[in-house]
């Protein structure tokens, strides 16, 4: 199937190389997705992905934001370009190192147009650290890690400043309207004026459901927080109304890439970019039930993501995808469906369109989660096995976190009338209601009725059998002490080849204060107004 309509698209004389939208959320979790078992917050446009593509059950990502956008950008391990430990602060002079070719530069080379919607979070220091130096044609969204949802404030490290962007101009006339709209405008404006001569590389970093700034960090429409009257957390219910502005964002860019043409050469990839913020977490409402732990935590409910591809160039679709896959594996996944012929010596990320279109074994067997030794925390997949050598927090994280959300029913036909379940129907990709229903109850983990056996890694090393135990219960270091050791060498191994953090001291000349309250990329300037 997935020659035959390559073949049909390049004799109708269209172009081969497939359209790439990636869809980034932000702090969602494994349990806010509808598809993984929580009936709480419906989520039908990002559950028509899950039910009509590939809903990739083995995917992992950073534990957090920096990390993992630099993860996807380069196709490394964040040890291997500095970027292990922390986030980048919007006053600190640093960035994604610029010796480092991103998956947007790659993508130009092949003749793609590449625009940024959103968040980007890796560096703005200089202009040489910005979207704009880095492959992308056109940025609309904001520099930093978060922003308030409707004034496109943020509020860090002891600054305040606005950080919302057209390009390198400030975009003060945004000032006010709900960012997740001007997100989906600006995504829908950019793929109805596109040329279709040229293939489209369209990245939408959503700020949901990250929240903002802490005077009111969780804000959504007050119509829609209204709506969830079976919520009786109220962050929890501000956290639904936020969710589902995203949902129907995603809902709207299937909609824009059908009605101009362009859905049934392209490729969606929906992915978190890292777990979610339970329990109060970053002042947050997520969910990663039943998996534990939080959001830059190394547990599988900070690394394991929510996560989708469709197109209708894979093979073997609907299914749930059970290949071992890591965030950085997207650079060379991504350029092989694009048809690149380039080597990509030095990554660490894995090729996998052959094995996630057809069905076949992942050859990734590895995936190193993170080692920060700042924080003292590690840990390791290898095959079904799982280390933990140490933890963030002082294990104040390390418990498992609501809500369940199995109370109610799920509506299938939710999905089946969506915005994007109606595209994908039209494209004849939709299954039936009882194959939906049938591949979300194999996309829900379910804890085993296992006797737990304690882990504290601050004390020593713990040992899961993640396929036997996702949830981390049963802790079999002294066990399978054998296994336990090969994986402390594979840890110590790839250790060996880290490069030091490049966190950098906060440089008060970037303060917004004086930049006219504004984050910039201070490093090209000398502040007049700088006092020391």
């Amino acid at each position: 199937m997935l020659y035959f309509l390559w073949f049909l698209l390049c004799f109708c004389g269209c172009r081969c190389a497939p359209n790439i939208v990636l869809i980034i959320a932000d702090d969602l979790g494994w349990n806010d997705v509808g598809f993984h078992g929580s009936n709480q917050i419906p989520t039908p446009n990002i559950d028509a992905l899950f039910s009509s593509g590939l809903s990739l059950h083995n995917y992992y990502v950073a534990p957090i934001c920096t990390p993992s956008r630099a993860a996807l950008m380069t196709g490394k391990y964040p040890i291997h370009t500095g970027m292990q430990h922390g986030v980048l602060y919007g006053i600190e002079p640093r960035g994604l190192p610029l010796n480092e070719k991103l998956l947007p530069q790659y993508l130009k080379e092949l003749g793609y147009r590449n625009h940024l919607v959103g968040k980007w979070h890796l560096g703005s220091y200089k202009k040489a650290y910005l979207p704009l130096s880095r492959g992308f044609d056109t940025h609309l969204g904001f520099w930093t890690g978060k922003i308030d949802m409707y004034d496109h404030t943020t509020q860090e490290a002891g600054q305040w400043g606005f950080d919302f962007r057209r390009g390198y101009s400030v975009a003060h006339d945004l000032f006010g309207k709900y960012v997740t709209d001007v997100y989906t405008e600006e995504a829908v404006r950019i793929i109805s004026e596109h040329n279709k001569s040229e293939p489209l590389f369209l990245m939408v970093g959503h700020s949901a459901v990250h929240t903002g700034n802490p005077y009111e960090p969780i804000r959504a429409p007050e119509d829609l927080i209204s709506n969830f009257t079976w919520i009786t957390n109220p962050q929890r219910k501000k956290f639904a109304a936020m969710l589902t502005k995203m949902d129907e964002s995603v809902g709207k860019v299937v909609q824009s890439l059908h009605t101009h043409g362009l859905l049934q050469n392209s490729i969606i990839l929906f992915s978190t970019d890292n777990g979610g913020a339970a329990a109060g977490f970053n002042l947050n409402a997520a969910s990663n039930y039943p998996l534990k732990g939080v959001k830059n935590t190394l547990w599988e409910g900070g690394v394991r993501g929510a996560a989708a591809l469709w197109s209708p160039l894979l093979e073997k679709v609907p299914r749930v995808a059970s290949q071992k896959m890591y965030i950085a594996d997207w650079m060379p996944t991504l350029l092989s469906a694009a048809g690149a012929n380039m080597s990509l010596s030095g990554i660490d990320g894995i090729d996998q369109w052959k094995a996630l279109s057809s069905d076949l074994k992942s050859e990734r067997t590895t995936v190193l989660h993170n080692i920060d030794d700042e924080f003292g925390s590690a840990s390791i997949t290898v095959d079904q096995w799982k280390l933990h050598k140490g933890t963030n927090y002082n294990g104040a994280w390390d418990y498992w976190y609501g809500p369940t959300g199995r109370e109610g029913v799920y509506d299938v036909k939710e999905v089946l009338n969506s915005l994007a379940g109606k595209a994908f129907t039209q494209l004849g990709m939709m299954p039936t209601e009882k194959i939906i229903l049938e591949l979300r109850n194999a996309s829900t983990v379910t804890c085993k009725n296992l006797d737990p056996i304690l882990c504290d890694p601050l004390k020593a090393p713990c040992l899961f059998n993640i396929e036997e135990d996702a949830c981390e219960v049963r802790n079999l270091a002294n066990e399978e002490p054998e296994i336990l050791q090969q994986l402390l060498d594979e840890l110590e191994k790839l250790n060996q080849t880290a490069v030091p953090p490049n966190n950098q001291p906060l440089d008060q000349r970037g303060d917004p204060k004086y930049w006219g309250r504004t984050y910039t990329h201070f490093g090209d300037f000398q502040s007049p107004h700088f006092v020391c």
